[in-house]
């Protein structure tokens, strides 16, 4: 779902997509909504209306992975990163480990 898709989508269905803005955290930029958004709206149809928790979660923690670089078990960021496949993050932050930054270091 592109941009244009998931505008024509909130168009479509607008009490969904109504539901879906109460959804936004106050802290969240235009830029970190505006993806998770896109990551909610691409999986809602695999939910049911009333137990959107469980799709909320995954949208934090998949929102959480990209933005702040949070780190999750193996399967859990497998299972969001293929629920995000299609949402394109411009400029997204790039996250390195200690050990990443250690290597890079010379030797004493």
């Amino acid at each position: 779902m592109s941009a244009l898709d998931v505008d024509d989508f909130i168009q479509q269905n607008r009490a969904l997509a109504d539901q879906v803005e109460t959804c936004r955290g106050y802290w969240e930029s235009e830029k970190h909504w505006t993806a998770r958004r896109e990551f909610i709206l691409r999986n809602i149809s695999d939910f049911d209306a009333e137990q959107l928790d469980p799709l909320l979660a995954l949208s934090m923690v998949w929102a959480n992975n990209v933005f702040m670089g949070c780190r999750y078990s193996t399967e859990l960021l497998e299972k969001v990163r293929e629920m995000a496949e299609g949402v394109v993050v411009e400029d997204a932050p790039v996250f390195k480990t200690r050990d990443e930054i250690m290597k890079k270091q010379p030797s004493r």
